[in-house]
């Protein structure tokens, strides 16, 4: 499961973020990870979610965000649910087909390793391919 939230910035979405993060880490009973681009959300989510800064482990392609999702499953099988916040800022770009390929990517991961994916972008969902338009 692939869950894209996409907004302008200031729409809310890292309040919808938040709130779907602490409900997982409560009723979900895999580990909860989530990764975002510097460390803003500390003080907002459970204890029980392990947060991640892409900016520490300098993940800034989507080469790289495959790579480090892959090894954080290899290394964590208990892993239910990871939250990606703004993921055109870890990586740069935009809606374009790269984000697309990445997306049918978690995708894949998902159905695979049974790893559900909420992912957030800061853009107008008008913006989004028609191939991320699935995701919303």
């Amino acid at each position: 499961m692939v869950r894209l939230i996409m907004g302008e910035k200031g729409a809310g979405k890292t309040k919808k973020l938040i709130e779907l993060i602490n409900a997982a880490a409560q009723n979900e009973s895999g580990n909860v990870i989530c990764l975002e681009a510097r460390s803003t959300m500390t003080f907002d989510l459970s204890h029980k979610v392990r947060l991640l800064s892409a900016a520490e482990y300098e993940i800034e392609t989507y080469e790289k965000l495959r790579g480090f999702i892959s090894g954080l499953y290899a290394g964590n099988y208990d892993i239910s649910h990871i939250f990606i916040d703004n993921l055109l800022k870890i990586v740069g770009g935009e809606c374009n087909h790269d984000a697309e390929s990445f997306l049918r990517w978690l995708e894949h991961f998902s159905g695979q390793h049974g790893v559900k994916f909420s992912v957030s972008v800061s853009a107008d969902p008008s913006d989004a391919t028609d191939g991320m338009q699935r995701y919303l």
